[in-house]
């Protein structure tokens, strides 16, 4: 009886050791933070100026965006909902140069203003697109009726396309930017518009000239010395004859009195 009691007590001493000990449990590995993904770019925040600058050689005409206060302009353009999108022709500083000497000085702030609108047109036009646009094209200058702001674009494949206003020739040399409904491209001139370089007012004629009466040129008189011309050529022969006459009239007289006197 004794020995199945200390049986008994051995079996429940084993068990409870090994039920204290337990099976081996693997360390569990620390947890690491997933780092956060980097946020995507807003919609709507091209910045027309910043496409420019990064491109460079484009300060001039980054210059007449923000003092005509168009570069703003295109900006609400772009960030808003609605509309097609905008196309911007962009000259560089040497087609600026080009131009002739003091050109932009001689152009009022509302030239100036149309002039940097005359640089964009209110859809985006790809580059595969321009064989199949409308010409003339209407920029956001106005009007594209002649002799005001008509611009016409030929496509000769290739990515080639040729830009005239009527006043200059240019070409697409570079496509700067396309995307968020925006298309920004290089062009060769600065595209002057018929209302702005058109406008020059012609050179006065050269005065007429009249023969004199031995052949040679000389200016025509005023209409106030004309009158006195006439006069001096009408009273100078007319003097010598009252004279001729008067001593004509004279000799017959003494011819008459001496004859009297001989016949007496």
């Amino acid at each position: 009886m004794q020995a199945m009691q200390r049986l008994v007590a051995l079996l429940l001493s084993v068990a409870i050791t090994a039920s204290a000990q337990g099976p081996a449990v693997a360390p569990v590995a620390p947890v690491t933070p997933a780092t956060p993904a980097a946020p995507a770019p807003a919609a709507g925040t091209t910045n027309i100026t910043g496409v420019l600058a990064k491109a460079g050689q484009f300060n001039t005409f980054i210059r007449l965006l923000q003092s005509t206060g168009v570069a703003a302009q295109i900006d609400s353009q772009l960030n808003s909902s609605s509309g097609n999108g905008l196309t911007v022709f962009a000259p560089t500083d040497n087609a600026f140069t080009s131009l002739a000497s003091g050109t932009l000085n001689s152009l009022s702030d509302s030239q100036k203003n149309a002039l940097v609108q005359y640089h964009v047109l209110s859809t985006a036009i790809p580059m595969s697109q321009f064989d199949t646009v409308s010409n003339p094209l209407r920029t956001q200058a106005g009007s594209s009726s002649p002799g005001e702001y008509p611009l016409n674009v030929t496509s000769m494949g290739s990515q080639q396309v040729n830009i005239s206003t009527g006043v200059v020739n240019a070409t697409v040399d570079n496509t700067l930017y396309t995307g968020d409904q925006l298309v920004v491209y290089q062009v060769s001139k600065v595209l002057l518009p018929m209302a702005i370089a058109g406008t020059t007012p012609a050179p006065a004629p050269a005065p007429l000239a009249a023969l004199t009466p031995k052949g040679k040129k000389t200016p025509v008189s005023s209409g106030a010395d004309a009158p006195e011309a006439e006069a001096s050529s009408d009273v100078s022969p007319a003097a010598p004859a009252r004279v001729v006459t008067g001593g004509g009239v004279a000799v017959v007289h003494v011819l008459a009195l001496a004859w009297v006197w001989w016949g007496l």
